[in-house]
């Protein structure tokens, strides 16, 4: 059974930094491209930055410069850092594992990050 688990959501203030984390189990994780998506309330589900199974990442401009994902294989983990968080970043996020190898594609459950002073 494939799980996708995210952590490390919260309130911060404006400026400040979070880290996500999502734990992926039953899949081979370094087979998969990974992404996190964000939803805020009253909009559509939008890509913040995937990174493929060889590294290779992109990220929605609204991101670019404050956000960083990376991934662990070792540890079936990707990890988003989220500095100079604004406002506007706050939103329910998701992670996402999808493979040229596998029809199906997952999701977390999500996290909520929350920006305010």
């Amino acid at each position: 059974q494939v799980q996708l688990v995210e952590f490390g959501g919260g309130l911060v203030q404006p400026g400040g930094s979070l880290r996500l984390s999502c734990a992926a189990s039953g899949v081979i994780f370094r087979l998969y491209g990974m992404g996190w998506y964000r939803q805020a309330p009253g909009k559509q589900r939008e890509l913040v930055v995937h990174i493929t199974s060889g590294g290779v990442t992109n990220y929605a401009d609204s991101v670019k410069g404050r956000f960083t994902i990376s991934r662990d294989n070792a540890k079936n983990t990707v990890y988003l850092q989220m500095n100079s968080l604004k406002p506007e970043d706050t939103a329910v996020y998701y992670c996402h594992a999808d493979s040229p190898y596998d029809v199906r594609d997952y999701w977390g459950q999500g996290t909520q990050v929350t920006v305010s002073s």
